[in-house]
């Protein structure tokens, strides 16, 4: 996939240019273009919201002096709005805005200045409208906002790093979990859980229907495995002391 431009039209504040670069680079897109930036270009507080992103070049900044020559090069341009624009033009939300976008070649998506958004100028010059299903009643985003919903859209794509989170552990072999819950259930035998006996059967049934669902890892098991035994051998040094002489 090639990942899409991100183009903001008239950005007012430095901060939100930074954020929108460093949100940018975490899911993988480098090419920002910025037209006619309220405060010129480059802005001194750009770089620290950016998080590095300019000055280790995962994001390329690119200045225009008009939106026309922004798009000049892309051949499918999105425009995101929370507002009907009463156009005849094909709308869909981030997920549908980032499918489009890694269906095609050169795409660009738009996101207007912070006081007021996109025109309808703005607007008449893309393919395709892109909304978010945010509140009517307050539907004014951060403009770093709105372009890292759609980033998220974009990455989600992808394998992401979701699979860096699993498999930290390996998971418990059936037997070492049955061993586990047997182990348990004697302990409770000797304690006297059970009680009564008529319902040891379906007490047993609802703790280890307990201990299934909770996933447990080889450690898991070994580390509880030892606080049974240290709970049985603390109950049997009491034993042993209400029996001596001296209890």
């Amino acid at each position: 996939m090639n990942p899409p431009a991100i183009i903001l039209v008239n950005p007012q504040l430095g901060e939100n240019i930074g954020a929108a670069a460093r949100v940018m680079g975490n899911f993988g897109l480098s090419d920002l273009r910025i037209v006619s930036p309220r405060d010129g270009w480059p802005n001194p507080r750009a770089r620290p919201m950016s998080a590095g992103a300019f000055d280790e070049g995962v994001v390329k900044a690119s200045v225009f002096d008009t939106l026309e020559e922004a798009l000049g090069d892309l051949s499918f341009v999105l425009a995101t709005t929370a507002r009907p624009r009463g156009v005849v033009k094909p709308v869909t939300d981030a997920r549908g805005a980032a499918e489009s976008a890694a269906s095609r070649q050169a795409v660009g998506v738009m996101f207007g200045p912070e006081a007021a958004g996109l025109s309808n100028d703005h607007v008449a010059l893309a393919d395709m409208i892109v909304t978010y299903p945010v509140n009517r009643d307050f539907s004014s985003l951060n403009l770093a906002q709105a372009v890292g919903v759609f980033c998220h859209a974009w990455g989600a794509q992808g394998e992401g790093r979701t699979s860096d989170f699993d498999g930290v552990e390996a998971p418990a072999k059936r037997e070492d979990l049955i061993r586990m819950m047997e182990h348990f259930e004697t302990e409770l035998h000797a304690a006297g859980f059970f009680h009564p006996p008529s319902k040891t059967q379906l007490m047993t049934q609802n703790l280890r229907n307990a201990f299934t669902r909770a996933g447990w890892t080889e450690q898991e098991v070994r580390t509880f495995r030892g606080a049974i035994k240290a709970l049985a051998h603390g109950r049997g040094r009491a034993l042993e002391k209400k029996k001596s002489p001296e209890g």
